[in-house]
């Protein structure tokens, strides 16, 4: 076996990383969530086939990462811009493919529909909507108010156009709102951990090569791509001394969706550090809710979608949903049950209320912590924030991991908490099926033995040929 310090080859990683995405790419075109049209029973040969060769792929994908990690943190890194290459490499053929491991791509076109015909998003679903465009909206969202901003509507609103020539086209138009964001993470990721004392290649490879970006902002077309993008980029204003401009980005980012609200506090943060005089706190916090409150005031005019979003933040959150306090809602629920309580059906409410009080605590305590000890800076103080919201919010998705998992990629000093992020992004990569539905037992065997097979022949390759490593004469650093 190879030897746990041998150097690691970056270019090898980045060729398995491509063999791994092209193998979840051709598996998804008969395993992934594909329109109704095209959908083949899960029981069906070429789709348990693709099942296989899906999760196959995935596993060479997250083994090329890991791998890549180590180059990073060996004597010879990869540069940022190789980096970048491996980043387009694996990137390319989920661009091309179709979407993976949710259907939420669909649900924005059906918003996207809905806006442009004048229908309130706010209050009805998409089968208001009607038509070929809503059947391929999953069954749980038919009736469901959409929970985004007026930012993403008007985009996707612009975007559904593209469905009047096909539904490929339009998936590809939301594919490449997603791609502008993750542009705009990538554009200034390496800029945000300069400023905070990290290495961008660290960064880069955390937060824009990690598996959960590949899977669901580029495979999966999600908005958390764009609302990303926007924080950073506000929070690099920031940093440099430009919170007007801050605000008005982050604003920005919190309508596309609403998590990123919580990084106007570390706008706050570092607009009362440039100002001089007493109550600089009380008047930073003031400045970036006036620019916020105007931002949102101006955008929502021009978007013409009104303020309903506001009432429908609670949205993500399906029956099924296993988020930390659902499954202890259940769990408690059914204790309760068992003993005749009556109660059963008020626990998962309860453990839900009881999230949203931990984490509003567990916020507040992560910045008055932040205004006590200057180590942790307002931008990681926002990450470990994010990263409560999923944690012990109401809704589970693995990509909402992101929220918190990107900054951590910026501002997190080297340490536990990365080495923790890394091994939860592999874990919460495998976490889903390429459909997005919820797995059957033979789907389950399916995706195992096709991760299975990725390990046996990850042990053949690495056994017999040693390709991801450099001999001690020729190593160099890609």
């Amino acid at each position: 076996m190879l030897a746990l310090n041998a150097e690691v080859n970056p270019r090898r990683c980045r060729m398995l990383g491509l063999a791994g995405s092209v193998a979840l790419m051709t598996g998804g075109l008969t395993a992934g969530a594909l329109p109704v049209r095209d959908a083949l029973l899960p029981s069906s040969g070429r789709a348990a086939l693709g099942l296989v060769c899906a999760y196959f792929g995935l596993v060479l994908l997250i083994a090329a990462w890991w791998w890549l990690g180590r180059a990073v943190r060996g004597p010879r890194p990869p540069t940022p811009r190789a980096l970048l290459v491996t980043l387009g490499m694996w990137a390319a053929p989920l661009v091309l493919g179709p979407p993976l491991f949710s259907r939420d791509v669909y649900s924005y076109l059906a918003q996207g529909a809905m806006v442009q015909a004048r229908m309130d998003v706010y209050v009805h679903g998409p089968a208001q909507l009607g038509g070929p465009l809503a059947t391929e909206v999953a069954p749980v969202w038919q009736h469901t108010p959409a929970p985004y901003g007026p930012v993403f509507l008007f985009v996707a609103g612009k975007t559904s156009v593209l469905t009047r020539l096909d539904m490929p086209a339009g998936i590809l138009g939301m594919r490449l709102v997603a791609l502008l964001g993750v542009g705009l993470m990538i554009a200034f990721l390496p800029s945000l951990a300069r400023r905070c004392g990290v290495d961008p290649s660290a960064a880069l490879w955390l937060g824009a090569l990690n598996p959960l970006v590949l899977l669901h902002l580029v495979a999966g077309a999600h908005n958390d791509a764009l609302m990303l993008g926007l924080l950073g980029a506000g929070l690099v204003a920031a940093l440099g001394a430009m919170p007007a401009r801050a605000a008005v980005l982050v604003s920005l980012a919190a309508l596309v969706k609403a998590p990123a609200a919580l990084g106007l506090l570390a706008v706050a943060v570092l607009w009362s550090g440039a100002l001089r005089g007493r109550g600089r706190t009380a008047r930073a916090a003031a400045l970036t809710g006036a620019v916020a409150l105007a931002t949102t005031v101006v955008v929502t005019a021009l978007a013409g979608t009104g303020y309903g979003w506001l009432g429908t933040l609670s949205t993500p959150v399906s029956a099924d949903n296993w988020s930390l306090t659902s499954g202890l809602g259940r769990l408690s629920g059914a204790l309760l049950d068992g003993v005749g309580s009556g109660l059963g059906d008020l626990a998962v409410p309860a453990w839900r209320r009881l999230g949203l009080v931990v984490t509003v605590l567990a916020v507040s305590w992560l910045w008055l912590r932040r205004a006590h000890r200057t180590r942790l800076g307002p931008v990681y103080a926002l990450a470990l924030s994010l990263l409560a919201v999923f944690a012990l919010g109401p809704a589970f998705r693995p990509w909402y991991a992101l929220w918190g998992l990107f900054l951590i990629a910026a501002a997190a000093p080297d340490g536990r908490v990365r080495r923790w992020a890394s091994v939860g992004s592999g874990i919460l990569a495998l976490g889903m099926l390429p459909s997005g539905s919820p797995p059957d037992g033979a789907q389950l065997t399916f995706a195992v033995a096709g991760g299975a097979l990725a390990l046996v022949t990850l042990w053949w390759m690495f056994l017999m040929s040693e390709p991801a490593v450099l001999p001690a004469r020729t190593r160099t650093a890609s």
